[in-house]
């Protein structure tokens, strides 16, 4: 019973990233995830008391996910120059997936005190390494100019997930040279 609720629970976690990255916080619904996973709407109370609810566990799930790739690129890198572009570079990479999409598209708003905790403090490790990078560099503010260059980040990942008229490469390029020009002072 226990491995068949778990089934069922990834089940809704993952109509949620669906219906969250087709048509953002509006399109998740106790309905539509009903609909898309065959259990009745009563079933889905079972699970999960709130959209909220929904949000918080899938952002526990996915966040860390999401961040462990932007850190091993990070890791990767030579320098701390080499450190900022892979920061800037895959999270706009990974835009196109579906955890990522459905992250995104969580607004704050919408979510309890806790749930906001949690994702501020994922964020939170991410920035920590930027700060980091950025006091290599000698910079007076890291943690300051860290929280502006996720605000370009922030900027790019809406520009392509908008399908704006410029190709999404051109977009990468754009925040990758805004990124280290900025940070180059």
């Amino acid at each position: 019973m226990a491995e068949h609720r778990s089934m069922q629970r990834a089940a809704l976690l993952d109509a949620a990233r669906s219906l969250l990255s087709e048509g953002g916080t509006e399109a998740l619904t106790f309905p539509a995830l009903a609909e898309r996973t065959g259990l009745a709407r009563s079933s889905v109370y079972e699970y999960f008391r709130s959209r909220a609810a929904v949000v918080e566990e899938l952002c526990e799930a996915d966040f860390p996910v999401w961040a462990a790739e932007v850190e091993a690129a990070m890791a990767d890198a030579e320098g701390p120059e080499g450190k900022i572009e892979a920061y800037v570079r895959k999270q706009l990479e990974l835009v196109g997936d579906r955890r990522h999409r459905a992250v995104v598209a969580i607004s704050a708003s919408e979510l309890d005190a806790g749930a906001r905790e949690k994702i501020r403090a994922a964020h939170g490790g991410l920035i920590a390494m930027i700060v980091e990078a950025l006091a290599e560099l000698g910079h007076a503010e890291p943690r300051l100019t860290a929280m502006l260059l996720q605000g370009v980040v922030d900027a790019a990942v809406r520009r392509i997930e908008l399908g704006a008229a410029e190709h999404p490469d051109v977009i990468v390029r754009a925040a990758v040279s805004l990124a280290l020009d900025g940070v180059r002072g």
